[in-house]
């Protein structure tokens, strides 16, 4: 059964998101965003009626190989919980085997909360075209190349606490769902709004193992080309099913 504070629970964390982010620059951030932090790491599935979806979720994978959802379902889906010009916050699911490719944020920040499965997350940041001491390898030119830097890849569960993106730090991440399906809560501040300059930009690394492989030590600096969005990923909609959050 849910817990008693479901209801709460989950209107508490949308309002102090929208206390934290309406004055990313003011005095009072890092506290506002720090308490924002506490409250979402106590989000369980079951707060906002979610049950973790088993194999079942998933056909059989189709005879000739292939991932199982392959041209029939969305591989991602996203619940819409609530949206305001300071921040957005939504549920996105990833079926077993699922992947979100490597993407920025730009000018947001970003919390990102387990609540079922395992994800394993890769990321990294953009770094000044003055820091590039080298020039991008051959295989650079199929679209605009960017010198980053590899920060980190760690698998998080729902006992793990928030991941944190800012606008200059883990800004940009890949995330894969690990040995079955998986969700998380997802806040983002301000939200995307291409007409404003946040648009979702996908990347590719040129060198060493994918981003959502076994990587060489970290941190180490990687180049990255902008690519268009996969042919094999998109993200399809679902009905928010939690407790409803006024603002």
């Amino acid at each position: 059964m849910p817990r008693d504070n479901m209801a709460s629970l989950i209107q508490r964390v949308a309002r102090q998101a929208r206390i934290t982010f309406r004055s990313p620059a003011g005095p009072a951030f890092g506290e506002n965003l720090h308490r924002l932090q506490q409250l979402l790491d106590e989000v369980r599935a079951e707060d906002l009626h979610l049950a973790p979806r088993g194999p079942s979720a998933a056909a059989a994978a189709p005879a000739g190989g292939g991932l199982p959802w392959s041209g029939v379902v969305p591989p991602v889906s996203y619940m819409h919980i609530c949206e305001t010009e300071s921040f957005s916050m939504g549920v996105f699911l990833l079926r077993s085997g699922a992947c979100i490719p490597l993407h920025d944020h730009p000018g947001m920040n970003g919390m990102l909360k387990v609540l079922y499965g395992t994800l394993r997350i890769a990321c990294m940041d953009t770094l000044a075209p003055a820091a590039a001491a080298a020039a991008p390898p051959p295989a650079a030119a199929g679209g605009p190349c960017h010198r980053a830097l590899f920060r980190s890849r760690q698998h998080y569960t729902p006992a793990s606490p928030p991941c944190l993106l800012s606008p200059h730090t883990d800004n940009l991440h890949q995330i894969d769902a690990v040995d079955g399906p998986a969700a998380f809560l997802d806040i983002l501040a301000p939200p995307y709004d291409p007409q404003h300059g946040r648009d979702c930009h996908y990347y590719r690394l040129l060198e060493g193992p994918a981003a959502g492989a076994e990587p060489a030590g970290l941190p180490r600096e990687v180049w990255l080309m902008e690519t268009p969005q996969a042919a094999d990923f998109w993200c399809g909609g679902e009905p928010y099913p939690g407790p409803r959050v006024c603002l």
